[in-house]
């Protein structure tokens, strides 16, 4: 994954796509490019899976998603959440996104503060 470093998480992604101040702050002060990002299989399944999603918002999500790296959920993968789980007693998803930028050595952008804690 030459050029990649950091991983969205989620609350990112949808602070882009809203443009919400805090977000675009954390992107620009940091000069982030979406092409040295990646997100996670969850982040993904979030993303697009919100019922009152319309066409067009799916679009919108589905064209900033490709100019990153998708990352899938392996077993290594997995084995990290739920260690970070044990320890940590987190959400789900929260873990697997967690566990996806441990095991890829990436830098995770989140708005949430509990998460970055565990990293």
């Amino acid at each position: 994954m030459t050029g990649i470093e950091y991983q969205l998480d989620t609350n990112i992604i949808i602070g882009l796509l809203q443009r919400h101040p805090d977000t675009l702050a954390l992107i620009h002060a940091r000069r982030i490019i979406t092409n040295q990002c990646a997100y996670s299989a969850i982040t993904r399944m979030e993303l697009l899976s919100f019922p009152t999603l319309g066409v067009e918002e799916e679009t919108t999500v589905q064209v900033l998603l490709a100019r990153m790296v998708y990352l899938p959920v392996t077993i290594e993968i997995e084995d990290v959440a739920i260690a970070l789980r044990r320890r940590h007693r987190i959400k789900l998803p929260d873990a697997i996104i967690a566990a996806t930028a441990k095991v890829h050595h990436l830098e995770l952008l989140t708005l949430d503060k509990g998460l970055l804690k565990l990293l």
